[in-house]
């Protein structure tokens, strides 16, 4: 995975700093400028098994000692914004293969946590994998003929007996045992299990199976949250959290529906045992009246609450109440970057925001708060992405691809950014790649018009509008598809309700013939170093 070069700053510090990056300090809930300290954003916590929602803090994944260190050697040889010896012109990851919609990105596929436990990985419970060691790159190995038994087929029930077997053991290890953390974790794995079980595919004439498999669901996620909210009637604060955070999500619910109006109080509960989390949930609750009524300065204090363990969701709501004057805080810019600056140092893959906030205020600078700084902007920029953060890639798609914020022309790293966006559904990141393959750029990825259109219609798909357009035209004179004017017709419509004025008049003009002029021009422009570059512009 590409890195940052050593000597980024930290997002606490200004210029003229000269603080240590080993010093220690306390945690208090207001942060000021002496406070802050260096601390490299972590990339080490776990995705919530919901969007938006944290696991609770037993469920992170474990590192071996093996892996850390085969990810540190992984990590040598590459580079977001420079090596570490200070170049600024990184080299994008060399071997990559042409992108594609429908493929993964290698900027996450290389990093994919595998299961070490003896069960399937199908059924381990998310958040919990111990990882393995990451093979050496290149093909791998083929297994030994006397090893191979991929020609044995497993019988139906396989799955469903891999679980069965696997939570009976479980059950009756947490019968024994009247340690409640051991009956939480059976409990979490119950409701993990659940819906990991894999239905079989319709075709018809297995719908009792299929049935079975869907009460077996029902069953695991009903004997789960009894047992959570048991744990959670005698005090235990995880299980009250995650109690809350299923009833969030319609985990457990009538109907699979959300219920704050069961899940805000136990947000409260687990709060008051000193949950960061739960305290961030409740503060959320409060702040948009989901099961309680809408209160700015309760929400406050909840958001304190958790501030004060350094949440770094919190602190950056804090941050942004602060710097717009929201929440009924008073608008004061200075402390609202004090709270950025804290929750970035202690930014997570599902709380990435702050860096990609404090790089948008130094790229625009805040009057006697923060200086215009464009290159520790694309350093800010580069940490949200390497966590992984959608807006924060795009972001550096466009510096790479454009030269803006200090960042040289690069095709390569333009298109590695956009891929990371991409990935993640980024309808402008989509819509991007659709110029780039249109034109393609030698040595770094091959033109395709194939590929230019299943980008352009993924944009399309959702909702943006010139991408509409975009895929009418394609339809139209049958680029990447196959020529069909009805399809196309279809796709002006779209793009004329979500207000393409292009696609208006194409309308307009539908009767009188062909296209009027190039829709889609591409065109050579002359790099500051005076070599040529595609460019492709979607007029």
């Amino acid at each position: 995975m590409p890195e940052v070069r050593s000597s980024r700053r930290s997002p606490s510090r200004t210029r003229g700093d000269r603080q240590s990056p080993n010093s220690e300090q306390p945690a208090p809930p207001i942060p000021s400028d002496d406070s802050m300290r260096s601390q490299q954003p972590t990339t080490d916590s776990p995705r919530a098994s919901r969007v938006g929602h944290p696991r609770p803090d037993s469920q992170s994944r474990l590192y071996s000692q093996n892996d850390r260190n085969s990810q540190s050697q992984n990590e040598d040889g590459a580079s977001l914004a420079g090596s570490r010896s200070g170049n600024r012109n990184p080299q994008y990851p060399p071997n990559e293969p042409p992108l594609s919609p429908h493929d993964p990105d290698p900027f996450f596929s290389q990093q994919a946590m595998q299961p070490a436990s003896n069960y399937a990985q199908s059924i381990a419970p998310s958040g919990r994998y111990i990882t393995q060691q990451q093979p050496p790159m290149g093909k791998p190995p083929s297994p030994s003929p006397l090893l191979d038994h991929s020609h044995l087929r497993p019988g139906k029930e396989a799955n469903l007996l891999s679980h069965e077997r696997t939570l009976e053991l479980y059950r009756a290890n947490a019968r024994k045992s009247n340690d409640p953390d051991v009956q939480f974790e059976f409990a979490v794995f119950m409701i993990d299990a659940s819906k990991s079980l894999p239905l079989p595919p319709a075709t018809g004439g297995n719908q009792l199976e299929i049935e079975k498999v869907e009460e077996k669901r029902e069953e695991l996620t009903r004997e789960g949250v009894q047992l959570l909210k048991r744990l959670a009637d005698r005090g235990h604060g995880e299980a009250q959290y995650f109690l809350a955070d299923c009833m969030a999500n319609g985990i457990g619910t009538h109907r699979s529906r959300q219920d704050f109006d069961r899940a805000y109080p136990m947000f409260v509960l687990a709060a008051k045992h000193g949950h960061a989390d739960a305290a961030y949930r409740a503060g959320t609750c409060c702040e948009n009246g989901w099961g309680c009524r809408r209160e700015s300065a309760k929400a406050v204090q909840f958001f304190r609450k958790a501030a004060a363990a350094l949440h770094p969701g919190a602190l950056y709501r804090l941050g942004i109440a602060e710097l717009n004057g929201e929440l009924g805080l008073s608008k004061r810019p200075k402390e609202g970057v004090k709270w950025l600056k804290r929750s970035a140092e202690h930014a997570t893959a599902e709380f990435p925001h702050a860096l990609h906030e404090l790089a948008l205020l130094h790229e625009r600078g805040v009057d006697n708060v923060l200086f215009v700084d464009y290159e520790y902007a694309a350093e800010l920029l580069a940490q949200a992405a390497e966590l992984g953060y959608a807006p924060s890639a795009y972001r550096l798609g466009e510096c790479y691809e454009y030269g803006k914020m200090g960042c040289p022309q690069d095709a390569a790293l333009s298109i590695h950014y956009y891929n990371i966006a991409a990935q993640q559904d980024h309808r402008d990141a989509c819509f991007a790649l659709t110029a780039w393959y249109l034109v393609g750029s030698p040595g770094v990825l091959p033109q395709s018009d194939t590929e230019a259109y299943l980008w352009a219609k993924k944009a399309a798909e959702q909702g943006l509008a010139k991408a509409m357009y975009a895929v009418g035209y394609f339809s139209e004179v049958g680029v990447g598809t196959v020529q069909s004017i009805p399809e196309a017709m279809q796709w002006y419509k779209r793009a004329a309700e979500a207000g393409d004025k292009r696609a208006i008049q194409r309308l307009k003009a539908a009767s009188g013939g062909p296209l009027p002029g190039n829709v889609i021009a591409r065109e050579q422009t002359a790099t500051a170093g005076g070599k040529d570059k595609k460019d492709c512009i979607i007029m």
